[in-house]
């Protein structure tokens, strides 16, 4: 008779997966967890000096990106994307991100891949200060193929009610700054396999750069959330936003009031040496790459004018280099590139 493991789910592997990673995971907790790792749930006590705390979720992935890291065997940065692009678009509505989980579906359970990538997801929190309450790892016999994964996960924030950062306070004159992305982060990857793994191979050297396609593109994300949280400590801020899929001009609109456009400078910074290569092998036209990437600036702030120069140090004193690339004008709002 044909049992769960013929039909192609190992519990064992299972079971090992969450040996490997115990260790891990739990070196992310403090006193504030509440339960024991590998049980059903886990909880997080708030943190003190909120009086009317109110609780903010965000669930994001990692993407096609998942491919490129799986065909090249470069599995440890993606923990980085994935804790990335979930708690950056916490901090950027003002929360401070406190607990996350995860979620890797595999075809097969390799113990080793499996570890990999909770470990790397568990560095990232770590370095956030963000607990890793736990995760699913989920088999899927006959559905993906045994080496092939995918990555999502899930954080929870906390902010003071009335503390939110919405943009509703951005008014005409105020300074936009760009936090700088040293590469793609986890954003466009399904062109970017089309125009650039359909061309070369990702051990070659990608034009440009100074090392490999896979190099470049598989650069772990920088996390913005420590240098905002520090810079919410210092200036006022009146609006953010994380620039993900759809670039600058898809995510600043979406924090616009009404009555504001925002005006930006693409002169103000120099795209990393990534895109540029990206752009010429597939021959794309500089809308669709301002539309597609980032283009090296990975979270946007709109603070008064007055406080610009300082909140650019605050940023810069919390390792992420910053500059003011554009100003909020009286508009429709329209993200203007210019």
């Amino acid at each position: 008779m044909a049992g769960y493991r013929e039909a192609g789910v190992d519990l064992a592997a299972a079971d090992a997966v969450v040996a490997a990673i115990a260790g891990d995971v739990t070196a992310t907790w403090a006193d504030r967890v509440v339960g024991g790792f590998g049980g059903f749930a886990a909880g997080i006590r708030l943190p003190p000096g909120y009086t009317d705390p109110v609780l903010m979720m965000s669930t994001d992935g990692v993407g096609t990106k998942a491919d490129v890291a799986r065909r090249t065997d470069r599995l440890d940065g993606l923990g980085w994307d994935l804790v990335a692009m979930c708690i950056d678009d916490l901090v950027a509505a003002g929360a401070r991100p406190i607990a996350m989980t995860d979620y890797v579906a595999v075809g097969r359970i390799d113990v080793e891949t499996v570890g990999r990538l909770v470990r790397s997801i568990a560095a990232a929190c770590a370095e956030a200060g963000v607990a890793l309450l736990g995760g699913e790892t989920a088999e899927h016999p006959g559905v993906m193929d045994d080496g092939a994964f995918d990555l999502a996960g899930a954080a929870i924030g906390v902010v003071e009610a009335g503390k939110e950062v919405t943009g509703g306070s951005i008014h005409p004159g105020d300074a936009i700054l760009g936090l700088a992305s040293p590469n793609l982060r986890a954003n466009g990857f399904s062109l970017v396999r089309k125009v650039v793994l359909e061309t070369l191979d990702p051990t070659d050297p990608l034009p440009g750069t100074s090392g490999s396609v896979a190099d470049a593109l598989l650069e772990p994300s920088v996390l913005y959330t420590p240098a905002v949280l520090a810079l919410l400590g210092a200036v006022e801020v009146r609006g953010m936003a994380h620039i993900t899929g759809g670039g600058l001009q898809g995510n600043v609109r979406r924090i616009l009031p009404v009555g504001c456009s925002a005006l930006i400078d693409t002169g103000a910074w120099v795209p990393p040496a990534v895109f540029t290569a990206v752009q010429q092998l597939g021959n794309l036209p500089a809308t669709e790459m301002f539309r597609t990437f980032n283009m090296g600036v990975g979270f946007v702030a709109v603070v008064p004018d007055a406080v610009a120069d300082e909140a650019v140090a605050v940023l810069e004193a919390g390792g992420r280099p910053a500059g003011i690339i554009g100003e909020i004008v009286t508009g429709s709002g329209d993200v203007i590139l210019t």
